[in-house]
């Protein structure tokens, strides 16, 4: 019961967090959806321009995302050790790593925008509204990449109240903003579409304000007053920095690999019009509303798995690994009951779109399937974080990809008939069985590399 009791004081936190997560695209998608244009097509035009726009961002932010995975994993080993300087010293490391990739991110943004258009595929109207979309959002990058590393470290610190605090904070300033700009507010126009995006600008750098104020109240005096600030030469050169950027690189080809999963899915979508695009859009949010539920266990494993590492303890990280999936497959079949019952109501809530509705029907089992094989993977994701091994996980995403993109060549094999959509809604069926596929090889992988892989972390 001791055990059950940490892990849930740091998983129903980040659940609580994760709950409001997903209302980031989820309103978006709803505030485009619900703009008032007089033409349907032009909706499905709207929710396919944040569907891209958002899409933008996930090929530049999953990049980065060894700033929370690796910062976790590291000082949760830290923290086991009693390591307080060093677990400090890897907080300013991929803080100040992240705006420094934030600036160039900045800088770079108009000849990124301009290359992946020259490889996504979407409807004129779409192109422009996501590129609006994207110009806007950017300003948020040295925020969006500090709160990455902000979010790793308190995980790795055993702290599941301050990330939670924060992405609370985060997604409420969102929805609230996004859809008092793009509706207007009492007396106060509202600036249509692009209102969507400074509303998640606003949001973001609220986040960092909030984190800012944790930082000063919580740890102030019990870590930081205790530990000296290290030197830039340090940062990158010093202590383990070897190590710290070697496996951020291999994090780094395991984003690559994620990017292309999602720009495959959602190019193959946009290829057949902006109606498959904003269905497979809709059904790709909701697809990933479990694993905002898993992630919360996942994120124990991360910090109680990286902890007893650290203390070389393989008796509590052997029961830690058990009880966690115990918890994690429970909320799978909870997940796989939801989905069965309230897809199409909560499709209706995103988009008042009728085709759209009519034709997200279709695809409620494969909603029903994902969680089988996605609350393993990203279980095992949380497990591999904290033993920081990283080289195992870009292997296991790795071979996912490749089957991924095996499965979608069905897609290339189908031939526009008179109707493209027609040929899309057949397309959209093996997207989601290939994604599926990618889900299933990532678990299965990471199963049979547990022993090699994590449990050999203790000495």
């Amino acid at each position: 019961m001791g055990l059950d009791k940490e892990i849930l004081r740091l998983a129903i936190p980040s659940i609580l967090a994760n709950i409001t997560v997903p209302l980031v695209g989820l309103v978006d998608m709803a505030v485009a959806g619900h703009l008032d244009t007089g033409d349907a097509f032009l909706t499905a035009s709207l929710i396919g321009g944040v569907a891209v726009g958002s899409m933008l961002f996930d090929l530049l932010y999953w990049n980065f995302g060894f700033l929370r995975v690796g910062t976790g994993g590291l000082a949760a080993q830290a923290y086991g050790k009693g390591d307080m300087q060093k677990s400090v010293s890897i907080l300013y490391r991929a803080v100040f790593l992240a705006l420094l990739c934030s600036m160039f991110l900045i800088a770079v943004q108009w000849l990124f925008v301009k290359g992946a258009f020259l490889v996504v595929d979407c409807s004129p109207e779409a192109e422009m509204l996501a590129t609006g979309y994207f110009f806007i959002r950017i300003w948020a990058a040295p925020a969006t990449l500090s709160l990455m590393a902000f979010k790793g470290w308190f995980i790795g610190m055993q702290d599941g109240v301050s990330p939670m605090v924060t992405d609370i904070v985060v997604n409420v300033v969102n929805a609230v903003a996004s859809v008092g700009l793009a509706f207007g507010i009492g007396h106060l126009e509202g600036i249509g579409f692009n209102g969507i995006a400074w509303g998640t600008v606003i949001a973001q750098y609220s986040g960092l304000v909030c984190t800012a104020v944790i930082l000063t109240v919580k740890y102030r005096r019990t870590v930081f007053r205790h530990t000296a600030f290290p030197s830039l030469s340090w940062l990158f050169h010093g202590g383990d920095s070897g190590s710290f950027f070697s496996m951020n690189l291999d994090l780094f080809i395991r984003s690559l690999c994620f990017i292309g999963v999602y720009i495959g899915f959602t190019t193959f979508s946009a290829h057949y019009g902006d109606l498959v695009l904003a269905t497979s859009s809709v059904l790709m949010k909701l697809m990933m509303l479990f694993s905002y539920f898993t992630d919360g266990f996942a994120y124990a494993g991360e910090a109680l798995t990286g902890k007893y590492i650290g203390r070389n303890d393989m008796t509590l990280l052997r029961k830690t690994v058990r009880r966690i999936f115990i918890w994690s497959m429970s909320l799978g079949l909870v997940s796989m009951a939801a989905y069965a019952i309230w897809t199409e109501p909560m499709v209706s809530a995103m988009t008042s779109d009728v085709s759209v509705i009519g034709t997200a029907s279709d695809y409620v089992t494969w909603l029903v399937l994902m969680p089988l094989a996605g609350c393993a993977a990203f279980t095992w994701d949380g497990i591999y974080i904290g033993a920081v091994a990283a080289r195992t996980m870009r292997n296991s995403m790795l071979w996912a990809t490749a089957l991924f993109f095996v499965c979608c060549g069905g897609c290339l094999l189908l031939r526009d008939s008179g109707d493209a959509t027609v040929t899309g809604k057949s397309v959209l069926h093996i997207l989601f069985l290939a994604y599926l596929v990618h889900l299933a090889a990532r678990a299965v992988y990471l199963t049979l590399l547990y022993r090699k892989s994590v449990l050999s972390r203790v000495v």
